[in-house]
């Protein structure tokens, strides 16, 4: 599923932006409506002049509409900055496997996660914990491996339901904790779209990130 903002197809030698039309429309019609005034002030009765309050409640007024067509033109550029967001940069996210640090799908498959021992460190312990922060498993790894994998079962060996989990390693030097990071895992990105002016990136398993937090990336099976 790709979001992104609709376009519509100008002919680069007649098209006008919207916004700027408006504007120059509405400097046309203020400068108009000054010269109203001033020939309204300059011709009115002496005995009965015009009220002042008069003036400035449609001075104000018209400041008011020039102020939201301001608005407007501010808000079709930033709609059309979006959607100058290259549609292949984004499809090409789609099906596609990242890799993060983040939560990931476990789906009865054999999990690989990958991990940064701390330097120092003469011992590290990968810890499990399902989709509720609940720890389920802590294996020992060896500090010289960067991958694991992990085939799915809790401390007692016993298989775990597909769902969502994460992986931290602990890393330990004469049993004093030096440092506890997320590990790791490749997700599959199941959306893409623009966000605050950065790619967001939607994984497989309901966790949106930033594709900027993507260290990783290889085509999905």
């Amino acid at each position: 599923m790709i979001t992104t903002a609709a376009s519509a197809t100008q002919t680069p030698s007649t098209a006008q932006p919207t916004g700027t039309s408006a504007a120059t429309g509405l400097t046309s019609d203020f400068e108009t409506f000054l010269m109203m005034l001033t020939a309204q002030a300059r011709n009115q009765d002496p005995l009965e002049p015009l009220d002042s309050s008069e003036y400035a409640s449609q001075l104000a007024q018209f400041s008011m509409v020039e102020q939201q067509v301001q608005t407007n033109d501010l808000l079709a550029n930033l709609t059309a900055a979006l959607s100058s967001v290259n549609l292949d940069e984004l499809s090409n996210w789609i099906g596609v496997d990242v890799q993060g640090a983040t939560t990931f799908r476990f789906d009865g498959q054999p999990q690989t996660i990958f991990t940064r021992p701390d330097l120092g460190a003469d011992a590290s312990v990968l810890v499990i914990k399902d989709s509720d922060e609940t720890e389920i498993d802590r294996v020992s790894v060896p500090v010289s491996e960067t991958e694991f994998l992990w085939a799915g079962v809790d401390a007692s060996g016993n298989p775990l339901p597909n769902g969502t989990y994460s992986a931290t390693l602990e890393s330990y030097l004469r049993d004093e904790l030096l440092s506890a990071r997320p590990a790791a895992t490749y997700s599959r990105v199941v959306e893409a779209q623009v966000g605050a002016g950065v790619v967001m990136l939607t994984l497989d398993s309901g966790l949106v990130i930033p594709a900027t937090d993507v260290v990783a990336v290889r085509t999905g099976a």
